[in-house]
């Protein structure tokens, strides 16, 4: 509320390995936010529409309003900075073997079976290539102004309570 009263936009973006627990842990930021004040924006391969525009601007038709939260399921952002937004970039990390164990526990649960697909295990045979491009993301885009903050997530409940910890001090921090 007084971030709404301050007219202080926040710009939450989740990045993370596949299974790293993007979706619960934007979940949990929600849950403790009013409804009214905030919006989730799933980020995935640009639609037909989407490359038509620039790139950019499937980002910026979705950015919340001074005082609302724009939550990010994918990232952008010195503009944003510069608007006086307080901007979170979250890499929610984990390990080969828990990402193994979350994958065939969402095949072998007949509910979580729709979280699982092809492309996650073809991705899950590249974490090789994956890591290297993750250390170039951190290496360009990581700065002052919206550093990349990694979250150790082999452990939800550690990843969920690191993030909102971290999202309070820096807002208490801001007003």
């Amino acid at each position: 509320n007084k971030l709404y009263l301050a007219k202080i936009p926040v710009i939450i973006a989740y990045e993370g390995n596949d299974a790293a627990g993007k979706g619960g842990n934007i979940r949990r930021v929600a849950s403790a936010l009013d409804a009214r004040g905030y919006s989730v924006t799933p980020i995935a391969a640009p639609t037909p529409d989407e490359l038509s525009h620039q790139y950019l601007w499937r980002f910026w038709k979705a950015l919340p309003r001074t005082g609302h939260f724009g939550i990010f399921d994918r990232t952008f952002e010195y503009m944003l900075h510069r608007w006086g937004a307080i901007i979170f970039k979250f890499w929610l990390a984990i390990d080969q073997d828990e990402q193994l164990r979350r994958f065939e526990e969402r095949e072998n649960t007949p509910e979580k079976q729709w979280k699982i697909t092809q492309e996650d295990w073809r991705n899950r045979d590249k974490w090789n290539l994956y890591t290297q491009a993750v250390n170039d993301m951190f290496r360009y885009t990581n700065t002052d102004f919206a550093p990349w903050i990694t979250v150790e997530s082999n452990s939800k409940h550690y990843a969920r309570i690191k993030t909102l910890e971290t999202m309070i001090t820096a807002i208490e921090k801001r007003l």
